[in-house]
């Protein structure tokens, strides 16, 4: 058995969430320009694509953006360029983006005039109904000027001319199907959203001191950054704004809470709370759930940096197994360049990851949190045979992932993903591991421990929505 029917695939063979989102309101000036970049900055996990600041002080709108990560985006140059003496309000954004939408146009925050004066949005998720959205806007004679789905958004709150912003963005809440959270901003006031089964994070926090600027973000590390406290996370179907009043609150659409379980598998920062979850505390659970769900007798416990890390502390806790790092990860080793050929792409695995001497003669437990397309695993547990292990057991921190995400994380087509097409055993022999399992949907609920779940990519089941059938597996509008 073979790879030969699976594509090639030159990225790290995990699934990306979409963005990241960061906004300030402050009823001091601030220098909103640094600190949201800092914000940001803190949030370059969740997409290394593009990057975009916006920034008012009431009067002035600047915006800048562009494809890179924050530190290409942003020099000292350019920072400059959005900063404002009295700012007050901003708004920042990190994108990732499926094959075929990397491109300027499409980087945020987003920008519109309107009756309500200059809009700017930041927005996580995808809308599933946003190409039905907008095609009867286009038959009423709206324009587009990109192909993502959060300028649907943007349209639905600057049509309705006849309501103030708060109003026009709590209907076109109401319109819109999907998993998403967003910060939109005013010349004068910071709104957050997000949607009603909270499958996508929104955290809010305040600065102490004089300033007491509000702080609403995807996780509570870009808080952190610019010295604020968390406060709460918005409330699945909230919308919450600030203005020269203060923080307001309102219950637009509450559905059931089904956060995405890929949160605390793998995207979140291990620092993260969300949802009143711990991050770090989820991921060793569902490690000591591995346990002993799938006992294993082996003499070392070797997680797959990074994201392997915190299952692998509990699964080494619960088998009583040592813990050791048996592969090295090279922090300068990106997703910088494209690999041409297979040798190419093998390659490029070794140079982001090479096995220690810890594995040789030994018995190895390889914890990683996801197998999406088995390529780069396969990859993983060859290094590890070549160091010298004499067995190796993978044991993955995610149910198998079968079923493509539509709420903003590119998981691959469906005939791309290995589990949808293979059974477990086929896996194993795929990737030439001595035994294969996956954390049952049980034990990840129960190491999650909290609301409940999103587990559509595992088991099909959409909690809030599918596109319309034809636009499954070519969703044109991405975020």
């Amino acid at each position: 058995m073979t790879f030969t029917d699976l594509p090639p695939y030159d990225g790290d063979d995990k699934p990306h969430d979409e963005c990241g989102v960061f906004g300030m309101y402050s009823p001091q000036p601030l220098d909103l320009a640094w600190l949201t970049y800092l914000g940001i900055f803190a949030l370059q996990h969740r997409g290394q694509e593009a990057a975009g600041i916006a920034v008012s002080d009431g009067d002035k709108f600047h915006v800048e953006k562009d494809l890179g990560l924050v530190t290409q985006v942003f020099d000292e140059r350019r920072l400059d360029s959005v900063r404002l003496a009295n700012a007050r309000v901003s708004i920042g954004h990190v994108r990732y983006s499926t094959t075929g939408s990397n491109l300027r146009f499409n980087a945020q925050p987003l920008t519109t005039r309107t009756n309500k004066g200059i809009l700017g949005l930041a927005h996580n998720g995808n809308f599933v109904n946003a190409r039905e959205v907008r095609n009867q806007m286009l038959m009423e004679g709206a324009l587009f000027a990109t192909t993502n789905d959060s300028e649907v958004m943007l349209n639905l709150i600057a049509r309705e001319s006849h309501m103030d912003l708060v109003e026009a963005t709590a209907g076109a809440m109401q319109q819109l199907r999907g998993g998403y959270a967003c910060v939109l901003m005013s010349r004068t006031a910071l709104i957050g959203f997000r949607d009603p089964n909270g499958v996508r994070p929104l955290v809010i926090g305040q600065r102490d001191g004089p300033d007491g600027a509000y702080v609403i973000a995807s996780e509570p590390c870009a808080l952190f950054a610019v010295g604020a406290r968390l406060l709460r996370d918005v409330l699945p179907g909230e919308l919450v704004w600030v203005d020269h009043d203060g923080l307001h609150s309102l219950m637009v659409n509450p559905s059931r809470p089904t956060p995405c379980s890929f949160e605390w598998i793998y995207f979140a920062r291990s620092d993260s709370r969300l949802d009143n979850v711990d991050t770090h505390e989820s991921r060793i659970r569902m490690g000591e759930q591995l346990a002993r769900e799938f006992p294993v007798s082996a003499d070392i416990v070797v997680p797959v940096p990074d994201s392997g890390m915190g299952a692998a502390i509990g699964y080494a806790r619960e088998s009583g197994i040592p813990f050791d790092y048996g592969l090295y990860k090279n922090p300068f080793a990106g997703r910088t360049f494209l690999a041409p050929t297979q040798e190419a792409r093998d390659l490029k695995v070794k140079m982001k990851l090479s096995p220690t001497s810890a594995v040789r003669g030994k018995r190895v437990v390889l914890i990683d949190d996801s197998i999406v397309r088995g390529t780069t695993s396969r990859q993983i547990v060859n290094l590890l045979r070549e160091a010298g292990a004499t067995e190796v057991h993978f044991r993955v921190s995610s149910p198998p992932i079968k079923h493509p995400c539509f709420y903003g994380i590119d998981t691959a087509a469906r005939k791309e993903l290995v589990a949808s097409t293979h059974s477990i055993e086929q896996i194993r022999e795929l990737i030439g591991a001595d035994s294969l399992k996956f954390i049952s949907e049980r034990g990840l609920r129960e190491a999650v421990s909290g609301p409940g779940l999103c587990l559509a990519c595992f088991n099909g089941e959409y909690p809030a929505g599918t596109p319309l059938l034809g636009d499954v597996d070519k969703l044109a509008l991405e975020v």
